[in-house]
């Protein structure tokens, strides 16, 4: 297919993600519709129309570099306030609704792989995939992708499938407080709390992400340490690759699995860091806007890679295993949460964490003006970047291992 752009103009491919990506987050602070919908998805609906309309190539070894370079450096950045003892005694009902979320996913998973294993070709590893996003979001697709080494038109598919079902549901949760027999059956502090005010912010967004103090050192220390921990990371998992050999026993295999991947020796390296050094990390401004923003250019890039005759070709199944996931981890998040006693909102933006990780959810509480969750949400979402990696990695071996 002919686009307007071709895949290898490499500075146009590069102006228009990182454009894009800054002009989402420029009308999400802008305009509430904008706000409403969350900058993420804006990001990810402009690339797909554009891709459609031959604006824009599908395949680009641009993409490829945001996939390889962008990403693994925008995990550090995001985890640097994710210090352990803090998530807890900060975020600690959060955390536990964050978590029965997250085992929504793992069931929903295996139910829906049950179900479905014998109609998608390369399930499991499409499951692997889907479920790594639906526990933090779509940085651990990407890491979930290139562990299992996922063919291009698989991944695209399941892209696609993703994509649309997340922003689906990101409209549901949205619309969940409007609907009264919610509002009746859960606790609403946050919700009550805005609509007592006699003024409301229109502008939450720019609010949140307002101007903060930040200096060239700042800057530097930010990104020179995402830089080295992602290469110490990167360098230490090719190591412990080499040295345990591919037809080893089950355990060696399954630790090679572990310390031998990149993903997952970049979270648990960054998590073991911030937790030593506290205070070195905690000094440093200006780390969640870079990640976040990085972030947000991957938005862009997992909106282009199908189009849509590919949806209609390889698609639907896919989709309808990746709803079962949704609707299973939402039955689980609201019916566990209402037994537990969790207010609404904490279960909205729990579920949303996990669906689309802690981006997206702090996005929903700053549009939907729950400021006290924000915070909170971007520190326990994280850890779906991290338990996403290690569960989704083991479910995608066992998965396998049933084919």
């Amino acid at each position: 297919m002919n686009t307007l752009i071709s895949p290898d103009e490499t500075w146009l491919l590069w102006a228009f993600l990182v454009g894009w990506a800054a002009a989402s987050i420029y009308l999400e602070q802008r305009f509430e519709w904008a706000s409403k919908l969350s900058g993420a998805i804006v990001a990810l609906l402009g690339a797909m129309v554009l891709a459609n309309l031959g604006v824009i190539p599908i395949e680009s070894p641009v993409y490829d570099a945001v996939w390889s370079y962008v990403v693994p450096l925008s995990i550090p950045l995001l985890l640097f306030q994710s210090n352990i003892l803090k998530i807890w005694h900060e975020s600690g009902r959060l955390l536990i609704i964050f978590l029965i979320s997250a085992t929504g996913t793992v069931a929903g998973t295996i139910v829906s792989f049950t179900l479905l294993k014998d109609l998608i070709p390369g399930l499991p590893h499409i499951a692997a995939m889907i479920s790594g996003s639906y526990t933090g979001g779509s940085v651990n697709f990407a890491a979930l992708a290139t562990r299992f080494d996922v063919p291009g038109e698989t991944v695209s598919s399941a892209v696609v499938a993703d994509n649309l079902l997340m922003a689906v549901y990101f409209l549901v949760l949205i619309a969940l407080p409007a609907f009264g027999f919610f509002r009746n059956k859960f606790g609403t502090p946050h919700i009550d709390e805005v609509e007592s005010r006699d003024e409301v912010d229109k502008t939450a967004a720019a609010s949140y992400w307002k101007r903060k103090e930040i200096a060239l050192n700042d800057i530097a220390l930010a990104v020179g340490t995402s830089f080295v921990i992602v290469s110490v990371s990167f360098k230490l998992a090719e190591i412990f690759s080499n040295l345990i050999p591919e037809d080893a026993n089950i355990f060696l295999t399954i630790l090679r699995a572990i310390i031998g991947d990149n993903y997952l020796m970049l979270t648990t390296l960054t998590l073991l860091l911030v937790t030593l050094v506290p205070k070195y990390f905690e000094r440093i401004n200006g780390a969640q806007e870079i990640g976040t923003f990085l972030i947000y250019i991957f938005f862009v890039v997992i909106g282009v890679p199908a189009s849509i005759p590919l949806i209609i070709q390889n698609a639907p199944l896919i989709l309808l295993f990746a709803a079962i996931i949704v609707f299973i981890n939402m039955l689980v998040s609201f019916s566990l949460g209402k037994l537990f006693k969790f207010d609404l909102e904490e279960i909205i933006l729990s579920s949303n964490a996990n669906i689309g990780g802690p981006t997206t959810a702090a996005a929903m509480a700053i549009s939907r003006r729950w400021t006290k969750l924000v915070g909170p949400i971007l520190i326990v979402g994280t850890l779906g970047y991290i338990i996403g990696n290690y569960i989704r990695t083991a479910l995608g071996f066992w998965f396998s291992s049933m084919m």
